[in-house]
């Protein structure tokens, strides 16, 4: 028997629906509006958040029938981890990449808070897509993600 959590000795396909699920750490950071240079392929965040982001929950307001209601919204597989479009902190691309997840991830500290602790939260850094027109999104790109 080992003391390992299961992130480190289960392969992300093996895992169970749960555990899956877990690894998010609720940063909201993939529900950002993201713009792609058409030139270098590079993506720029902005402030910008989802229409679905419950501002005031840090979460999707819907997250099981997301992908019906907003078109592109993407569901994050063992097969499908958009490794470029996916914050440098993601869970899920970390272990992807074979890394460790970040110190301030629940799963590591123990507590829902250490998210917010580390200023990782999108709490009071965003604007709901209503209110910036897609012509605009350029002046709302931030350096705060990576």
């Amino acid at each position: 028997m080992t003391d390992l959590p299961f992130w480190k000795t289960t392969a992300m396909k093996d895992m169970t629906p749960e555990q899956w699920e877990s690894l998010c750490d609720n940063c909201g950071r993939c529900c950002l509006h993201k713009l792609e240079d058409e030139d270098s392929g590079e993506l720029a965040y902005t402030n910008v958040v989802c229409r679905m982001y419950d501002m005031k929950a840090c979460q999707c307001s819907d997250y099981k029938n997301r992908r019906k209601v907003v078109e592109g919204c993407l569901k994050l597989s063992a097969d499908f981890i958009p490794v470029d479009w996916l914050p440098e902190t993601c869970a899920y691309k970390l272990l992807d990449e074979g890394k460790e997840l970040m110190e301030w991830h629940p799963l590591v500290s123990g507590k829902k808070s250490s998210l917010a602790a580390a200023g990782m939260s999108l709490k009071g850094k965003v604007l709901p897509e209503d209110f910036v027109e897609d012509d605009e999104l350029e002046d709302h790109i931030i350096a705060w993600v990576k």
